[in-house]
């Protein structure tokens, strides 16, 4: 019988695993106390959701397939306001090899980027997103998406997450390019802004972890 302490917390049956999912935890409360100052705890409602983000990160295949994620695709964080969505993503970032790192950027400064030099800052994040000299995609993690202005330059008005979404999908299919996403919005909301067509891409190249809604809001 697999030892308990060797398992996932999130599952009904212990799932084999070369990870200590208890410890784990507390090392991202140690963590999160690093980074974010000795007030930083982890409610115990967020538990599954961060096993959850574990599992994807370490790339813990059994438990990642006993909770129905694909260890292929990228995260779509969603929650609401104040639950440690950002905060937790970035704690993240100590349980993946360096070409997995995501790199953090504000979708509200992207569209405020895109005003001043216009359709070079939607390269950036598309075309421009690979490693020097390599076909090796980087991997971005666009935080508060749907909170951003509208893109304006030049006179010419663009969704500028919808298109940076539209080609990361594109290089998705082609080249294995993983992209995260934070956001307060639910799904609903989300198709509101950006429409059916990305939220139809959004289904292949995310996996969905919500926040519970009664998830203490860390800011208080």
């Amino acid at each position: 019988m697999t030892n308990p302490e060797n398992s996932t917390p999130t599952t009904t049956k212990p799932t084999p695993t070369p990870y200590d999912y208890h410890y784990l935890l507390q090392y991202v409360s140690s963590i999160g106390k690093d980074m974010y100052g000795r007030d930083y705890t982890i409610a115990d409602i967020d538990k599954p959701i961060i096993s959850r983000l574990l599992c994807y990160f370490l790339k813990d295949r059994e438990v990642a397939a006993a909770e129905k994620i694909d260890l292929q695709k990228g995260i779509l964080l969603m929650g609401p306001v104040g639950c440690g969505k950002s905060s937790i993503m970035k704690i993240m970032n100590n349980f993946c090899p360096a070409p997995d790192k995501p790199v953090f950027h504000s979708c509200n400064e992207i569209a405020i980027d895109f005003n001043t030099k216009g359709y070079e800052t939607i390269l950036k994040y598309t075309k421009g997103s690979f490693f020097p000299y390599t076909s090796i995609p980087r991997v971005h993690c666009f935080d508060d998406l749907g909170l951003e202005p509208p893109g304006y330059y030049y006179g010419n008005n663009s969704n500028v997450m919808a298109e940076i979404l539209l080609s990361r999908y594109n290089y998705f299919t082609s080249c294995d390019m993983i992209t995260h996403i934070t956001t307060n919005l639910n799904t609903s909301e989300l198709e509101a802004i950006y429409g059916n067509r990305i939220r139809s891409r959004m289904r292949e190249m995310f996996n969905q972890i919500i926040f519970s809604n009664t998830s203490p809001d860390k800011r208080k």
